[in-house]
């Protein structure tokens, strides 16, 4: 047993994936591809809402807030797994990895309150047309989102406080980021009371928030289903399928990894499933909310035209 102080100067050791021979350079580059990718493409949308009058739509504005947070939250641990590919078992002090854990769970938190907010919106605009403007005012806009960071950075406090305080006695985490289940695992003290207590928080936050996004769609379509025409219903569920998409991938992940005790899965399952909300869902959030959607192409043709037309004006 691999012993450490008790006290904030310790440190811990990344274990990351196994990877050997040709499969490591493989791996390195892959995901140093798919992190790239996955900056560009937020950005592009976070820059396109902003520079385009075609995209000033709450839905839209609610997008490039979910852009931003994917940046950042993708590199809250992206960077650790790249150095685990590169160099193998990597060390990380315990405050920049009790401040990750912090810093990944606040992120969570926040886009699990986001894709309520961004269900609100869909619901608004399509079961209260009329009204949907000034009911989502650009200040509401901008108070929904606020509230969604207070929330989210604010509900991380209590499962990342608890792991903090803990006594370690193992160094090594299983796992390429520092996460809840990995670090509990190193514990020298039985942590099944703080598995319950993360399990709650996280638990009734994203349960109750889940719910929340159900009865939305229940009253969407409900609504959708009085519409007087199939096209009319079909443009109303394509305004709703790439949220819906986005809402499966990232609780189904979520869920699976962190209501239910820790020690339920091998030690493994936990990385493998968190690539899937960690790195992959941000990945693929550009591409299904935004790249294939004609507004947004339409508006990132604008932009590059009026990028021609000031590259062509005389200097």
């Amino acid at each position: 047993m691999d012993h450490v102080n008790h006290n904030w100067t310790q440190s811990f050791i990344l274990a990351g994936f196994t990877t050997t021979g040709t499969l490591q350079p493989l791996a390195f580059l892959g995901t140093l591809c798919i992190y790239l990718l996955t900056l560009a493409g937020n950005i592009l949308i976070i820059v396109l809402v902003q520079l385009d009058s075609g995209l000033f739509t709450p839905m839209y504005f609610f997008i490039s807030v979910l852009s931003f947070l994917e940046v950042w939250y993708v590199s809250t641990t992206v960077p650790t797994l790249l150095h685990t590919l590169l160099h193998g078992c990597s060390p990380i002090s315990s405050a920049v990895c009790f401040i990750q854990l912090y810093v990944f769970h606040s992120l969570g938190m926040t886009e699990c309150y986001l894709l309520g907010v961004m269900a609100l919106d869909r619901y608004l605009a399509i079961c209260f047309p009329l009204h949907y403007h000034a009911l989502m005012s650009r200040q509401v806009q901008l108070r929904l989102a606020g509230a969604t960071w207070v929330a989210g950075f604010s509900a991380a406090l209590v499962p990342a406080t608890l792991t903090a305080t803990l006594p370690f006695c193992l160094k090594e985490v299983a796992h390429y980021f520092c996460d809840l289940a990995p670090l509990m695992r190193l514990a020298c003290v039985d942590t099944s009371w703080h598995a319950r207590a993360h399990g709650a928080v996280i638990g009734v936050a994203t349960g109750c928030n889940f719910v929340l996004i159900l009865g939305l769609y229940g009253g969407i379509l409900n609504a959708v289903l009085k519409l007087p025409s199939a096209a009319s219903r079909a443009k109303a569920f394509s305004t709703c399928s790439s949220h819906m998409t986005m809402v499966a991938l990232f609780y189904a992940s979520a869920f699976t990894v962190y209501v239910g005790s820790p020690g339920s899965r091998s030690e493994g399952t936990d990385k493998l499933i968190a690539l899937v909300y960690a790195l992959v869902t941000p990945f693929l959030n550009p591409i299904i909310y935004s790249l294939r959607n004609k507004e947004v192409k339409e508006a990132l043709r604008r932009v590059i035209d009026r990028i021609r037309i000031i590259l062509r004006e005389p200097q």
